[in-house]
């Protein structure tokens, strides 16, 4: 009776001691799912630079192989730029061509130039004998009035009157040759002048020319450098499917390069675990290739939207039909620096991070 007794107060006992465990235990799980939030629905994220060709062309030289590290600017992929080398030959010539003409113009104009400062010297030159001309014209005018005065008093001879009046007509036809002379070298000069804005004219005209065959030159000479195709970045081969010998059209994809040194994550939590999660706090992830390594990071930001309204059919809840589901936001977790610096995590992997709230 006693033995039954005792141990019916010991099944109590730990009946007891067993659900005050279970009651701590699952205290602690609660509050330790309040301040872990986990996710297994999470995969490792990163840039995916795609390599294409600016300009067509036969496939001359591959220089790199699948998974190969490559560095900023290394050659990838040569195309034959035969054709290309012949048209900034091409291009050259033209342009040196219209450099010699350009050349031409310039001595055209300053030869004109300099004809225009000869004319207008001698339109100056005129309008000076002009002057002198009105003047020895005036001079004689008062001579013959003078002449003419003393003839009529019986001072002079006829003949003295008649030779200074003579001179008075001699002074008038030198001044009307004068001023002849001043409209022709005048009208010259404006001709000159014409002649040298009309060369000037086609120096502007010519220098625009030059541009256009310099700029023609230079787009040429590019798609020559464009033959020689180099990785945008420091990172891994993809995803390669061009081979020499392929015909190449502008924009093809022929490989792919991911920098590994800049992966981050995306975790698609639901939306009833991100109610307290917020920008840097702390995150360790787990891997599903690395067994007992992680990682750690922190999170950078949460999507404007739930995975579901950026996909390629969002649901239309308008219809009547909608049905209530726990939606999934994607967060970004960025990784601490140095935690990937052997670049053991690939886009696409599949992990699992815990974002420590605190």
């Amino acid at each position: 009776m006693n033995n039954g007794m005792n141990r019916r107060i010991r099944m109590a006992g730990f009946i007891v001691v067993a659900l005050v465990v279970v009651a701590i235990g699952a205290a602690l799980y609660r509050s330790y799912r309040a301040t872990h939030i986990s996710t297994d629905d999470a995969y490792v994220e990163g840039y995916v630079h795609t390599v294409a060709p600016k300009v067509s062309g036969t496939v001359k030289a591959v220089h790199v192989t699948d998974n190969q590290h490559v560095r900023a600017g290394e050659l990838l992929v040569e195309l034959d730029s035969i054709d290309y080398e012949v048209r900034v030959r091409e291009a050259t010539s033209s342009l040196r061509a219209e450099e010699m003409k350009r050349d031409e113009m310039r001595a055209r104009v300053e030869a004109a130039e300099k004809q225009v400062l000869e004319a207008g010297a001698a339109v100056a030159a005129a309008k000076a004998n002009v002057a002198l001309a009105q003047a020895n014209l005036a001079q004689a005018k008062i001579d013959a009035e003078r002449y003419a005065g003393l003839y009529v008093r019986g001072a002079i001879p006829k003949e003295r009157k008649e030779k200074v009046e003579t001179a008075y007509e001699v002074q008038a036809a030198e001044l009307r040759a004068a001023l002849e002379q001043q409209k022709r070298l005048e009208a010259s000069s404006e001709v000159q002048a014409a002649l040298v804005r009309q060369a000037r004219a086609a120096l502007s005209s010519q220098e625009a020319t030059i541009k256009n065959r310099a700029a023609m030159t230079a787009g040429s000479e590019l798609n020559r450098d464009y033959t020689r195709i180099v990785s945008p970045v420091e990172g891994y081969v993809t995803r390669k499917t061009v081979e020499v010998g392929n015909q190449v059209a502008v924009g093809t994809p022929l490989l792919a390069v991911v920098p590994l040194d800049d992966v981050w994550v995306v975790a698609n939590y639901k939306e009833t675990q991100v109610r307290d999660v917020k920008r840097g706090q702390r995150v360790i992830i787990k891997a599903d290739t690395y067994e007992g390594r992680t990682f750690r990071g922190r999170v950078d930001s949460l999507m404007a939207g739930t995975g579901s309204v950026f996909s390629l059919f969002p649901p239309e809840n308008a219809t009547g039909n909608y049905v209530k589901v726990v939606q999934r936001i994607p967060v970004k977790i960025v990784l601490d620096k140095g935690e990937n610096i052997d670049h053991l995590l690939r886009v696409g992997m599949s992990v699992e991070p815990t974002i420590l709230i605190e």
